[in-house]
């Protein structure tokens, strides 16, 4: 079976010989003319003169005096005349969206030459257009319907709103379509409408082939009409009779318009002709398969063209995507026996680094800098040190971003950041800083940073095709916009050239290069046109995907459209049924599949054109699932065994004897310690035998929140060694109310505990400058800290034993297995106090919230399951350490453990001393024995070779572990 190209190919060679010099075939898009040159070739077997191939497009804009303007300079001018006609002082960002809607409308009316003035007929006046002859009545109803919406109420304000903006359309279309033309510009849709309807335009060529088209608009109809009139036009329609009848009447919406062409534009072609109209009856081989997800689809690739001939049959192979964003997904799943691909859709420009890049640069200029201190802020600034581009412009980028991790500054100068030449282009001054407005200087600055990042890129060898052409295409973009500035076509604040490029980048993508007659076809649903496959592949066939977009977005209602023969979503319909059914008609072997879960952004169903299929296809079509064996997968990460060499680093650690570097009474194995082997033995694991630990990231949002607790404990520590009597250690309800009424005790006390905790400055009180979060942090500390003091007034006069005293206490363990060592116990508690009636509290400060559940028995408290048993298992162990020591405790006083959750303090009696099995543990000696086994038995079974490390099966532990991806 020939391809239709491969008739027309012969049709021209046996009409008009080999001398095409004067002969030029239109195609809709430029990609069949590359195929049809290789069978004019093959089908003339000696040299000739090639015909001119051009696309519809081109033929258009060839003869016209008129240029294209450039999309957002059409959108820009667009934008001066929408405020001009309305008084509406719409920002651009927010107009660019509906001014390309804007645009697309005007496009579509002269494209099919309606009356603007007609279309957009004043609503008030609609009575008095006494001329309606040139409509049918149908369209006449139709607009009266319309109108009539209107009249009946205008009180709604969404009516009101579109009256204001219908009413000036006419006057917006017409001051636009003069400040084109005033400049030798145009949209595409009035150069079209000009060439069409001016009769001087010479069209010099003998001949005009037109192959393969299927809609035709009036522009269009109108040049076809005037170059047959002239004996220059002839026409090849690619169709089949599935969907369009011998007798040329439509049968389906597919042939709806090439039906109603046939008599107008006779076929060159034989339309009778089975061999090239009657294909869809051949055999063929459907099969149509569901899946359940797109991921899927695209790893159903390989398998697909591993079968049969498909690879070995090249161009005659296709993939079509009729969902582009599988792109990716597809190339990655290739089998390797692919030896040569081309692909015809770009690929998505906001997916590259390059973007990531740019935006990190705009935001750096716009959020990330402080005009009034000429600063930037750390995070803004870090993003673009640490971007893997920075290190083509600046050798000494990550040098600086890890110094900043070490010992960050929220607020950074030019000095700070300017390391090197490239660390100076990137923060350094704008370029015209002054002499040119904010906006034009981040351009051209923009520009010398993707001119340094090309030779930089150049001479660190990094060659990769995607970034090149992702850094040519970035240049070409941000030079197109610094030209429009240059020119005063392209007004715009720097927020609203941020928002301008982020919508360019989404909406531009990068072509790949390639040669379009050789390989396998990687394509889009448009690409499809004209070329015919023996083997098909279309992913994501879905209701939605194929039509594409089949919506009405318009400012032109849908009554109106139809009335004047606009665009609607009827048209779209018929042109993607068409594009579905030519791809398949002479196709032998053909796999659909789509995506049967419904999602937010699909209904998982499959597309209309396959339903229809189905329903009216003579074919026996087969209907498969992909299923992918999918075994529910247990968190099951390997049980750590305690050899000779884990056993050897536990005892580096925490064997008094083996810590040489340690001082005597420095606590080993804290509280925190045990009770994060309770969580998890794993964690234990990771965290002290391995030496692993969780980096802290000053720009990140979260660190903020974990640091938190930190600084609050370092200035209430700051605030109690303040007003403490230097003797007795005495607190005074006198002393704590004077600080509370002090406007600047508690707000000193918390800079310096920020400086220490988050800016690592020691001895240093200036305050530092904030970021919101931190603002917002600080006064939360401070209200913490005014609320903690009010609580203990309530309590003073209290003596103030010790404030983040380190305790620790010897402690034998038993390894099991005759071994025994001795470690050291302990940890800093927040605050050790003695109150009214000679009892010694350990108290413990919380800043979260109190929702401990209550402790009956000891073990409760070693159970990791009951909320907050850490904190309890703490202040037990500090409670007994501190009750058994001779320096804290001399006259053997009670000592009881306290939690004072900041947050829920309140009331005069309140009192944070732990319940335990229901009263208030006033001394810890009361539960110190059974402590004391229980506590012993933990620790022993942890250094026990015999007990492996094991998982948690706990999940929340694991969700919140920083060794989660070390499991999973």
């Amino acid at each position: 079976m020939n391809s239709f190209l491969e008739n027309v190919a012969q049709d021209i060679i046996n009409k008009y010989g080999t001398d095409l010099s004067r002969t030029a075939v239109v195609f809709p898009n430029k990609r069949a003319s590359l195929f049809l040159n290789g069978y004019l070739a093959k089908k003339a077997g000696r040299p000739m003169w090639s015909p001119v191939n051009t696309t519809i497009s081109e033929l258009f804009r060839s003869h016209s005096s008129l240029s294209v303007a450039d999309p957002i300079k059409q959108v820009c001018d667009l934008h001066k005349c929408f405020v001009n006609c309305t008084g509406i002082d719409e920002t651009l960002d927010h107009f660019y969206s509906w001014g390309q809607l804007m645009l697309s409308d005007f496009d579509d009316i002269d494209k099919n030459m309606a009356d603007a003035s007609k279309v957009f007929a004043n609503v008030a006046d609609i009575h008095e257009l006494d001329d309606v002859s040139y409509l049918s009545p149908e369209q006449v109803e139709t607009i009266q319907k319309f109108f009539s919406n209107f009249s009946a109420d205008h009180k709604s304000e969404l009516k009101q709103r579109f009256l204001k903006l219908w009413n000036n359309f006419y006057a917006i279309y017409t001051a636009f379509n003069e400040r084109m033309a005033s400049q030798n510009l145009a949209y595409e849709g009035a150069l079209y409408r000009q060439v069409a309807t001016d009769e001087s335009v010479d069209f010099e060529l003998d001949r005009y082939l037109f192959v393969g088209f299927n809609v035709l608009q009036k522009v269009e109809q109108t040049l076809f009409t005037r170059l047959m009139k002239q004996k220059k036009a002839a026409f090849y329609w690619d169709f089949d009779q599935y969907y369009v009848s011998k007798n040329g009447q439509n049968d389906n919406e597919a042939g709806h318009y090439i039906a109603s062409y046939l008599q107008t534009f006779p076929n060159e072609l034989d339309n009778n002709d089975p061999a090239i109209y009657d294909n869809w009856r051949l055999k063929k081989d459907i099969v149509f398969i569901s899946s359940p997800t797109e991921n899927a689809q695209g790893r159903y690739v390989s398998k697909w063209l591993k079968e049969g001939q498909r690879i070995a049959e090249g161009r005659k192979t296709a993939i079509v995507l009729c969902d582009e964003n599988l792109l990716k997904t597809v190339i990655h799943c290739l089998p390797d026996e692919v030896e040569q691909a081309n692909i015809t859709t770009g690929y998505p420009f906001s997916q590259t680094p390059i973007a990531s890049f740019v935006m990190s640069l705009l935001t750096l200029q716009t959020n990330g800098y402080i005009p009034h201190s000429d600063r930037f802020r750390l995070k803004e600034a870090c993003n673009v040190l640490t971007h893997p581009y920075t290190k083509y412009l600046s050798s000494k980028s990550m040098e600086k971003f890890m110094s900043l991790k070490k010992k960050p500054v929220y607020y950074l100068t030019r000095k700070d950041l300017s390391v090197d030449d490239g660390a100076t282009l990137l923060f350094g001054k704008l370029p015209y800083s002054g002499e040119l407005p904010l906006t034009a200087c981040i351009v051209k600055w923009l520009l010398k940073v993707l001119k340094a990042l090309a030779a930089g890129s150049e001479q660190a060898g990094y060659d990769d095709q995607l970034f090149q052409e992702a850094l040519f295409q970035t240049y070409t973009m941000v030079n197109r916009i610094d030209t429009l500035i240059e020119a005063g076509d392209l007004l715009v604040d720097v927020n609203t050239l941020e928002r301008l490029l982020v919508q360019l980048i989404q909406t531009t993508s990068i072509p790949f290069h390639g040669e379009p007659a050789v390989g396998l076809q990687i394509m889009g649903v448009l690409e499809t046109r004209n070329i015919d496959f023996d083997h098909v592949l279309l992913l994501s066939c879905n209701d939605g995907n194929m039509p594409k977009g089949v919506n009405d977005t318009s400012f032109i209602p849908y009554s109106i459209r139809k009335a004047y023969d606009l665009t609607t979503i009827d048209n779209k319909v018929a042109i993607y049924a068409y594009y579905f059914n030519r791809l398949l008609q002479r196709a032998k072997d053909i796999t659909i599949l789509y995506n049967d879960s419904a999602n937010d952004t699909s209904t998982g169903e499959m597309s209309r054109f396959m339903m229809q299929m189905l329903v009216e296809s003579q074919h026996d079509i087969k209907q498969e699932k992909l299923c992918f064996e999918l075994n529910s997968i247990k968190n099951q990460p390997h049980p750590i065994p305690k050899n000779a060499e884990v056993m050897h680093r536990l005892f580096a650690r925490f064997d008094v004897k083996c810590r040489l570097d340690k001082k005597a009474d420095e606590p080993l194995l804290t509280p925190s310690a045990i009770n994060k082997y309770m969580r998890c033995p794993l964690q234990f694991y990771y965290t002290y035998a391995a030496g692993l630990r969780e980096e802290e990231n000053p720009m990140d949002a979260d660190m903020m929140r974990r640091l938190f607790g930190n600084i609050f404990h370092e200035a209430a520590d700051t605030i109690y060694k303040q007003i403490e009597d230097k003797n007795t250690g005495r607190v005074s309800e006198k002393t704590l109310q004077f600080v509370i009424k002090s406007k600047t005790i508690i707000e000193d006390a918390v800079d310096k505990a920020f400086n220490l905790v988050l800016f690592k400055l020691e001895n240093n009180d200036k305050r530092q400058e904030y970021d919101g979060l931190q603002l917002i942090n600080r006064e939360v500390i401070i209200t913490y800290l005014r609320r903690l003091l009010t609580i203990d007034a309530q309590l003073a006069p209290f003596d103030v034993v010790g404030l983040e005293v380190d305790v620790a206490t010897d402690l034998l363990v038993d390894c099991g297995d005759g071994t025994t060592f001795t470690t050291r116990l302990g940890g800093r508690i927040d605050r050790i106090d003695k109150i009214a009636g000679n009892r010694i509290r350990v108290v413990d400060y919380k800043t979260g919230r109190d929702n401990a559940m209550a402790m009956n028995v000891m073990d409760d408290v070693f159970d990791p399951r009951k909320r907050h048993s850490d904190y309890y298992l703490q202040t037990f162990i500090y409670s007994m350490i501190v009750s058994e020591s001779p320096k804290l405790n001399p006259a053997h006083l009670p000592v009881g453990p306290a939690l004072l959750f900041i947050q829920t303090a309140t009331g005069e009696e309140y009192d944070p001393t732990l319940k335990f099995n229901k009263q208030r543990l006033n001394n810890i000696q009361t539960v110190a024995d059974e402590l004391k086994v229980m506590l012993s038995d933990k620790v022993n079974e942890i250094f026990n070779p015999n007990v492996a490390f094991t998982p948690t099966d706990n999940l929340d532990t694991c969700s919140t572990c920083p060794f989660y991806n070390l499991c999973f």
